[in-house]
């Protein structure tokens, strides 16, 4: 397992009918691709080796001792390969005829699942030559060669990575209480379903949303084939659906109706998923519900009755990353765009109203610099009012041009607020900064923290007093990418009564912006807004050069905010190290940042987020908006002098 990841695989051989020889080399063929490319564990669709709809041949002796002979030759196969192989085939065991699922390595079974819940129902009617693990007692048997026990426990396999994985057999997932709800809580993180799913008018939407929604309650990685072309279309059609899912997400889906064999490859990432639920209490309480006992598929049972861990040798191999990495984890994906920035928006709107009415103000200041931040942070003002019903007017944007402010930002600051039609304040913060400056007998030429400082703290004075002057609260405009990176004022731009934007990364903040420049029906506003996405983010504190640009760009100082945002969401929402993140970055930003690039900011990163933990101790009241928050009441408690050496040695040794 390198990364955290494991390599799987989701077949859809071409199959006969019946036909166990071809079935078998058809099978074998996607097996030999599989172990070239990495794979350690690959699922074929239920009752492969034979074919899911041989119906009533199940009954003749010949297609089981065909199907039997056909797993032998397989074990000899695979004796000399690493891959772990799932195929489905009828066994016999004494009076009963099972619907198995055969788990396989290096030319040995490891174990049998058999099927759970038969369906016997509308085109259904497996009863009618299977019966159900439910029927079944733990009995020795010989299959293949080899002496076996099978039995209707529960079985929980693991790789030499220490990977679990389990099995279930198409109709167990579709129960009101699927095995793989006990087999996860049980250890299990990767589930393999061997299926035979017909085709039906909205079907496939209904069964990817069941899917998703197993691995999303259940926390895992979640394997699916099911029978494709090749099958009997006497009555029904089989589409040959391969689906891998993590945690609720796609990761990767074949064609459906291909006349092809198909198969997908995709890595599954078990790391992210035991943070997952070590993070989740409800399933750890679940998991010590299940282990004094539950009632579980056989009655009641013991978690120990039905726990069969199988050490699997499935040593490590050479590993390719296949899956694709989003280098923008907080933005949503284009078909969510709309519904996305709407929520985002609601969020932050029905944050600050309820503070308003909490202490009966109609009142917020804000400082606006035509920048990102103070813009998206007057767009939640103004959509606040409007819903509210409050004038506009009870908004007072002010301006408080300093050193370094350009042309452009002012230009745009005072549009935007013209437009909007609320309240306006021009107050210039050189006269006051230059007398501080020289009270505490610092040099205006000594271009440093102070002096930087002296401006963000001046700007938040004037705010804090003028909340006061009209009975207001200041809205703060920061943002999360500042806040992990302490790029802020400690009780400078750090400080507000209500900060919307506390929770929304930068990357996000641009998107955010643009939605509702996109959404506007006044062209003004419109162009304005996207010319505020368009300039270069930068504080405006050092004086701009002489054809008045900003000689000050954040980005060129602390790094590029599509890197900081990525490391961000990956450190904290998963905890990843610092090696694992940059493995990823690799794969996200490749093509637009070279692996030198991406360490060195990785470091200013990490070295950065330690360092600046104590602005993070004492923020503001802000709504939360994502799954990654900076606030010391809520997602993350840090000390802060925690040190930062061990995170530093790690990309240090990339």
């Amino acid at each position: 397992m390198k990364y955290g990841f494991i390599k799987v695989a989701s077949a859809v051989p071409d199959v006969r009918v019946a036909d166990t020889k071809f079935n078998l080399e058809a099978i074998e063929k996607q097996i030999a691709i599989a172990e070239g490319l990495g794979v350690e564990i690959i699922s074929f669709p239920e009752l492969s080796l034979t074919g899911y709809s041989c119906q009533d041949l199940f009954r003749q002796q010949l297609l089981l001792d065909d199907a039997e002979h056909a797993v032998l030759m397989l074990l000899a196969f695979t004796r000399q390969l690493d891959i772990i192989t799932i195929v489905g085939a009828p066994v016999c065991v004494g009076s009963l005829l099972l619907n198995c699922a055969i788990v396989i390595q290096q030319g040995k079974i490891l174990g049998m699942v058999p099927k759970t819940y038969l369906p016997n129902y509308g085109e259904f009617y497996e009863k009618r030559w299977f019966a159900s693990a439910q029927d079944l007692h733990p009995t020795q048997i010989h299959f293949a060669g080899q002496k076996l026990r099978i039995t209707p426990e529960m079985q929980l396999f693991r790789t030499a990575s220490g990977v679990k994985f389990a099995v279930e057999v198409c109709e167990d997932v579709w129960a009101p209480i699927p095995p793989s709800n006990f087999l996860s809580l049980a250890g299990a993180e990767v589930i393999f379903n061997l299926s035979a799913t017909d085709e039906l008018i909205g079907k496939h939407n209904y069964l990817k949303s069941l899917l998703a929604q197993q691995s999303a309650r259940t926390l895992t990685g979640y394997v699916y084939s099911s029978c494709g072309f090749g099958e009997s279309t006497q009555d029904v059609v089989y589409g040959g659906n391969a689906l891998i899912y993590e945690n609720g997400s796609l990761l990767s889906e074949a064609k459906r109706f291909s006349m092809e064999a198909q198969m997908i490859v995709s890595e599954i990432d078990v790391e992210k998923l035991r943070e997952e639920r070590r993070a989740n209490t409800t399933f750890v309480n679940a998991q010590r519900t299940l282990g004094i006992e539950t009632l579980g598929l056989h009655g009641t049972i013991a978690i120990s009755d039905f726990v069969k861990c199988s050490p699997l040798n499935n040593p490590e191999r050479e590993f390719t990353l296949t899956r694709t990495v989003n280098p923008y984890p907080f933005i949503p994906s284009d078909g969510e765009m709309k519904d996305s920035c709407d929520e985002i928006f609601n969020i932050q709107i029905n944050g600050l109203i309820k503070r308003l009415q909490h202490i009966k103000c109609k009142t917020v200041v804000l400082g606006i610099s035509g920048g990102l931040d103070s813009t998206l942070a007057l767009l939640v003002c103004v959509m606040a009012f409007d819903r509210l019903g409050y004038d506009r007017k009870g908004i007072l944007g002010v301006t408080m041009p300093g050193f370094g402010t350009t042309d452009r930002t002012y230009t745009n600051a005072i549009r935007m607020m013209a437009e909007f039609g609320i309240s306006m304040k021009e107050i210039s913060i050189a006269p006051s900064v230059t007398q501080h400056l020289k009270d505490i007998e610092h040099s205006a030429d000594l271009r440093d923290a102070t002096y930087e400082n002296a401006q963000a703290r001046e700007r938040t004075q004037i705010l804090m007093d003028l909340s006061n002057k009209y009975n207001g609260i200041v809205v703060g405009t920061g943002d999360l990418s500042e806040l992990a990176l302490g790029w802020c004022t400690y009780n400078g731009d750090h400080m507000s009564m209500y900060a919307v934007n506390a929770s929304i990364p930068k990357t996000l903040i641009k998107h955010l912006v643009r939605y509702y420049a996109e959404q506007s029906e006044n062209e003004t506003i419109a162009r304005c807004l996207l010319d505020v996405v368009d300039t270069p983010i930068s504080p405006e504190l050092i004086p701009t050069d002489e054809n008045g640009e900003t000689t000050q760009k954040t980005e060129d100082l602390v790094g590029p905010y599509d890197l900081h945002d990525f490391f961000l969401y990956y450190f904290l929402r998963y905890g990843f190290r610092p090696s694992k993140i940059f493995y990823l970055a690799k794969t996200a930003f490749e093509g637009k940042f070279d692996e030198e690039t991406i360490k060195r900011w990785l470091r200013t990163f990490v070295w950065r987020f330690f360092s600046q933990q104590f602005k993070r101790s004492c923020l503001p009241d802000g709504p939360k908006v994502g799954t990654v928050s900076l606030s010391p009441r809520g997602d993350w408690r840090m000390p802060s002098d925690a040190m930062a050496s061990d995170w530093i040695a790690d990309v240090e040794n990339l």
